[in-house]
């Protein structure tokens, strides 16, 4: 079984960047690898590719506006952390 040695955990003050500063590229490439496959997918089913992303687009757009409506009705959020200068 492999080991995983300790990675050390920069408390949140001594931050050159924010979380999502840090995040976000990661978070597109994973956006895009996802749809990249979720589009192979469909077309190897045999949807013609213009329709794949119609679906794919209008799933997007449904799950921003569930992220709304929970957003919304839960308490509020930052999206913007502190960020250390």
């Amino acid at each position: 079984m492999p080991t995983v040695s300790p990675t050390p955990i920069t408390p949140p003050d001594e931050h050159v960047v924010t979380a999502r500063e840090a995040l976000e590229p990661l978070y597109e490439r994973l956006e895009l690898h996802t749809e990249s496959t979720l589009l192979s997918a469909a077309m190897a089913a045999g949807w013609p590719a213009e329709e794949a992303t119609r679906a794919l687009a209008a799933l997007r757009l449904q799950d921003a506006l569930n992220i709304l409506c929970r957003a919304n009705s839960s308490p509020s959020i930052s999206m913007h952390g502190p960020r250390a200068e």
